[in-house]
């Protein structure tokens, strides 16, 4: 946007042309990221304090006066400042939203609801593309406030639209608000309050809260002890997944590809990046399907697997011609190392992939918790079938003490139940 580089540019050149200095991009483009690295620490706490549902119209609010910022901007500091608050929102909503997606969706479509919001991130894009596009060529200052400004409209529809939501059945159970939950759960499943569906799922949800608590006060630390090593391979989870999503070299395409195409020569550098956003949306659509049908575990095998190999031909094509590797004048000085690089990683990602992510289609929250607790090894958790009935493990925690202190295993629990139960049911066939 040449208007903007007028507008915002610190330096010249020798022909006292305006420019845009690497430390400024760098600076503009990161420090959004570092709002966001700060939003999703906080996004537990703010999710648990006001629920969900609260905190996610908080978290668009937040993210909206970092767009007021942007908008009325007119010197890179002030722009910056508005990038880190909106980060900050972006860092919270990304937490939240997938956190409500799940805690409200029924297990056979869980997949497919959560996979929604990739599917709205790349729609974002892609309308973002097209806003840029359109505004680029313009002499004045709505050539970079029109695309900044509607990412408002965005904040407005989330903000209001929660308020037709409801609170996740799960929050306001852990808040002790149990008809609230069932009328939430309700209206998520379009059921009456009393039929067994809802109530079998809400007495599940409500044991295995109990049984959460019974194993006594947690800290963070826990997450990293030994004691808790199936937390720590939920963590290893969430975070491992993010990191190699990251280091995939996908969103160097969509912070940077303008620019980048522009450096390869490419003549209009608006026009391809919009070709990209358009085969991101593309791609994301038959993912919905996949995830819920194929699985979480072939999805990301296949994905990690297909990038490696697209990367190592863009590492190979762009080695091969001269033009893109080469520096000084009329060279594009791309580097071809930076898709070797990337490609690597994904193979990396694909081996992380197979060794540490759970099989987790087709099963409930709780569900999920078992298969962590249960199963020592990912790779061998496709096929696995759920054996635990919550309500009993509650049941049992509160009936059986157990020595020292020691936190017992689900599975010690669930035996523990099972002989229970199977004694009782003797006794009774007995004076029958």
């Amino acid at each position: 946007m040449d208007y903007w580089i007028k507008e915002f540019a610190r330096n010249e050149d020798s022909n006292g042309n305006k420019y845009i200095s690497s430390g400024d991009k760098s600076l503009i483009v990161s420090i959004l990221s570092v709002g966001t690295f700060f939003g999703a620490l906080m996004s537990a706490q703010v999710a648990d304090f006001f629920g969900r549902k609260r905190g996610l119209m908080i978290s668009s609010v937040v993210f909206a006066v970092g767009v007021v910022f942007q908008t009325a901007a007119t010197e890179i500091i002030m722009l910056v400042v508005g990038r880190l608050i909106a980060g900050w929102g972006v860092g919270l909503l990304s937490a939240q939203v997938p956190m409500y997606q799940s805690e409200t969706s029924p297990k056979w479509i869980r997949g497919a609801i959560v996979g929604s919001y990739q599917l709205a991130i790349t729609i974002g894009l892609l309308l973002a593309s097209c806003a840029d596009q359109g505004t680029h060529n313009r002499q004045d200052t709505g050539s970079y406030r029109i695309p900044i400004a509607i990412q408002f409209a965005w904040a407005l529809i989330l903000f209001f639209g929660m308020m037709f939501l409801p609170e996740t059945p799960r929050f306001l159970i852990k808040r002790n608000r149990l008809e609230d939950a069932a009328i939430s759960l309700s209206t998520l499943r379009r059921l009456p309050a009393d039929h067994p569906e809802v109530l079998t799922e809400l007495n599940e949800i409500k044991a295995n809260h109990e049984y959460e608590m019974s194993i006594g006060q947690t800290s963070y630390t826990d997450l990293l002890s030994n004691k808790s090593g199936f937390l720590r391979k939920r963590l290893l989870t969430g975070v491992g997944i993010q990191v190699f999503q990251q280091l995939s070299g996908a969103n160097f395409i969509f912070y940077y590809g303008t620019t980048f195409f522009q450096s390869a020569g490419l003549k209009n550098s608006f026009i391809v990046s919009l070709i990209s956003n358009c085969v991101n949306v593309v791609s994301a659509l038959p993912g919905l399907w996949l995830v819920d049908n194929w699985g979480r575990r072939n999805l990301l095998l296949f994905g990690a697997a297909g990038m490696f190999v697209c990367q190592f031909v863009v590492h190979g094509l762009c080695y091969a011609t001269p033009y893109m590797v080469d520096s000084g004048p009329g060279n594009a000085n791309l580097g071809a190392k930076v898709f070797f690089v990337w490609g690597s990683f994904c193979a990396i990602g694909f081996l992380f992939v197979y060794t540490f992510i759970y099989e987790t289609k087709g099963f409930t929250l709780e569900q999920v918790d078992e298969i962590y607790a249960k199963m020592p090894h990912a790779w061998k958790s496709p096929g696995f079938q759920p054996t635990v009935n919550f309500v009993d493990v509650a049941e049992e925690v509160q009936q059986q003490p157990y020595e020292g202190g020691r936190r017992p295993t689900l599975s010690e629990i669930e035996a523990s139940a099972i002989r229970r139960k199977s004694s009782v049911g003797f006794v009774e066939r007995e004076e029958k």
